[in-house]
């Protein structure tokens, strides 16, 4: 008898605990209930890591910066997009090779004295030293400063 009742018991408790369950989070047919609420926008999980940019869309990103801070001419532009071009490929064979420490630097080392004498035999001096600013500055549009009105 004592069996009987225990069972009856955890039959009628489960049954009650599964009905309690079901309504804190809903019948399954759409947002009723007080519990989770399910998005109506599908969940897309994407692992897939974007392409790396190649030389020519990192070069074509940078040009119109350097063409807005230096007043390049179209042969100029040609010249810098192209040198800039030819470097980044070096570059990315570099990081491609994946060298150890010393041997990497002293190879990105070479690149910029290469990469920046030609730049220097190919434009002005002035318009050289505005590039070697604005590479230092990291290729960040220079603010203009607007000029202070005078206090009346």
């Amino acid at each position: 008898m004592k069996t009987k009742k225990g069972f009856l018991f955890t039959a009628v408790l489960i049954i009650v605990a599964a009905t309690t369950v079901e309504a804190q989070y809903g019948n399954g047919y759409g947002n009723e209930g007080y519990g989770r609420q399910r998005s109506q926008m599908p969940q897309t999980q994407s692992n897939e890591k974007p392409e790396p940019l190649t030389a020519e869309e990192i070069v074509e990103l940078q040009m119109p910066i350097i063409i807005e801070s230096i007043d390049l001419n179209d042969f100029e532009k040609a010249i810098v997009s192209t040198t800039l071009t030819k470097y980044i490929k070096k570059y990315m064979q570099l990081q491609i090779l994946k060298l150890e420490g010393d041997i990497m630097k002293e190879s990105i080392e070479r690149l910029r004295k290469e990469q920046s004498e030609e730049l220097k035999a190919a434009l002005p001096e002035e318009k050289y030293e505005a590039y070697v600013a604005l590479e230092e500055s990291g290729f960040k549009k220079a603010k203009k400063r607007k000029k202070k009105k005078p206090k009346k």
